[in-house]
């Protein structure tokens, strides 16, 4: 275990610098206020930054991190949350530092991908978790395989929720229609528009679509840690329990063919498409299915 000081409950989570931030953060709370069950705030000191993570279940439950896609921060758990935490697991949804949300990154980027690894690796040492298992959408897909990969001993069981740059890469044209988004000003209604054309316009919790599209606008995001997709050599030496759950109507890739290619280099792996989702709307828009999913794989025992 590292010597990394304990994770501390967080009544009043450092405010990171910027006027502007001010109506993201509010948001950022009333979202997290809006969970179905009582939520402890922490704060994990890290050699990187502060790291907020959002608590819930029994205090005593077999450790789960959650870790969002891009932009998304930790309250984009609010569907599934309660369904886990009831599964008997203490839910851990962590803020990616150097993300919008309540984690402060302490230098201007991380630099690459093993800082990424050592940051979460501080963030489970911060929280006392040797082990745990762990599950990540889009973005965080990407890293929960790649800690995975890294940490093979602290990862019990592992789900991927529609995995960017895992399996395959974008679907052609996607970079392209994401363009406008990227390009200067940096713009709420901006990600308002990117949010309504990738989910189709429907599913999609409207504080989390206006909180997303504030900390796009708002927050001082440094430049994500991005990578290659891990080798069919890295995928095999793959120890976790796996579950790859794809979004049908997901516009960042095709989720069938992602399936087919996840079905090959991990042989041993629970692999489904949920029809009807998109890429977005895989954690809000079909809760009952994405918890059934989810609290199947990570308590098998209750099968």
């Amino acid at each position: 275990m590292s010597a990394h000081p304990a994770a501390r409950p967080d009544p009043s989570p450092a405010v990171p610098p910027g006027a502007r931030l001010a109506t993201f953060l509010a948001a950022y709370d009333e979202a997290l206020a809006r969970w179905p069950l009582p939520v402890e705030t922490l704060t994990v000191p890290t050699p990187y930054g502060a790291t907020r993570v959002n608590a819930c279940g029994p205090r005593e439950g077999r450790p789960l991190v959650l870790l969002h896609g891009g932009g998304a921060t930790a309250t984009c758990w609010s569907a599934t949350a309660a369904a886990l935490a009831g599964a008997g697991h203490r839910v851990l949804a962590v803020d990616l530092v150097g993300d919008p949300g309540r984690s402060t990154l302490d230098r201007p980027r991380l630099g690459g991908l093993p800082d990424l690894l050592g940051w979460l690796d501080a963030v489970l040492d911060g929280l006392g978790v040797p082990a745990a298992d762990l599950a990540g959408h889009s973005y965080g897909g990407w890293i929960a395989l790649r800690y995975a990969l890294h940490a093979p001993a602290r990862v019990r069981r592992l789900a991927l929720l529609d995995p960017t740059q895992c399996f395959t890469g974008f679907r052609p044209g996607y970079l392209l229609s994401v363009l406008p988004l990227l390009l200067p000003p940096r713009t709420a209604a901006k990600a308002r528009a990117y949010l309504d054309r990738e989910s189709g316009g429907t599913g999609l919790d409207p504080a989390w679509r206006e909180l997303y599209a504030l900390g796009f606008a708002d927050f001082p995001a440094a430049r994500p840690v991005t990578g290659p997709r891990p080798s069919a050599a890295e995928l095999r030496t793959l120890t976790a329990p796996t579950l790859v759950l794809l979004a049908e109507r997901s516009r960042t890739h095709q989720a069938h063919t992602v399936a087919a290619h996840a079905r090959r280099a991990l042989p041993d792996a629970t692999v489904t498409v949920v029809p009807g989702a998109s890429h977005h709307t895989l954690l809000t828009a079909h809760p009952d299915e994405l918890n059934r999913h989810l609290t199947t794989f990570l308590t098998p025992d209750r099968r």
